[in-house]
C-alpha cells in the first residue's frame, strides 16, 4: 500500500490533477497540504479526522476579500492508512476526502454534501 508520505502526497496531487478544468477554474487562493494527523485543536472529538478545510469559502467572500492568506485543505495521512484495507480503498478514500474538503472551499456545506453522498 502507498503509505509513505511522498506516495500519499502524490495520491492527493493525482486527485487534484484529475479535476475537470471548470472545477480548477473555481479554485482560488487555496493551499492543499498533507499532515500525518490532526492536532488536538483541529480534532476535538479525537476520532481521527481525514481532512479539514480552513478558510473563507468562496460564497462568503465579500468585496473586501483581498490580500488574505490562502485557505487551507489539510489531508491527514495516518487516519487514511489506518482506515484503508487495500491500496484501492486508500485511493478511493483520499479522493473522497479531497473532493469533500474542496466542496467546502467552494461553499458547499456538510448537510448538502451528505444529501449528494459525500
Amino acid at each position: 500500500m502507498k503509505g509513505s508520505r511522498p506516495a500519499f502526497e502524490a495520491m492527493v496531487d493525482e486527485v487534484i490533477d484529475a479535476l475537470p478544468p471548470w472545477v480548477l477554474d473555481q479554485i482560488d487562493n487555496l493551499a492543499v497540504v498533507v499532515e500525518d494527523k490532526a492536532r488536538p485543536d483541529q480534532d476535538e472529538t479525537g476520532y481521527g479526522l481525514l481532512g479539514l478545510y480552513e478558510g473563507v469559502d468562496k460564497l462568503r467572500r465579500g468585496n473586501d476579500y483581498f490580500g488574505a492568506a490562502p485557505d487551507r485543505i489539510t489531508v491527514f495521512r495516518l487516519p487514511h492508512l489506518i482506515q484503508a484495507r487495500t491500496a484501492e480503498d486508500l485511493a478511493a478514500e483520499v479522493r473522497t476526502t479531497v473532493l469533500h474538503e474542496l466542496a467546502h472551499h467552494l461553499g458547499i456545506d456538510d448537510d448538502r454534501l451528505h444529501e449528494i453522498g459525500y
